[in-house]
């Protein structure tokens, strides 16, 4: 398929997707890792302590 010039996207990537009998090709925006950790819900886990049970540190001079 060839796609008219007026209508060409200035990018190497697209996405395209399928809406009943349309076809929809947009320009990729490559996402934030920021906007998307926006869109997570938050984590109800209680973190373990991962230091419990280890021996004390060492007092080391330098």
């Amino acid at each position: 398929m060839q796609i008219p010039q007026e209508l060409f996207l200035l990018t190497k990537e697209v996405s395209i997707r399928k809406e009943g009998e349309k076809l929809i090709i947009e320009p990729y925006l490559q996402k934030k890792l920021v906007e998307i950790l926006a869109t997570l819900d938050d984590i109800d886990e209680e973190f373990p302590n991962i230091d419990e049970g280890l021996l004390p540190l060492d007092n080391i001079e330098l």
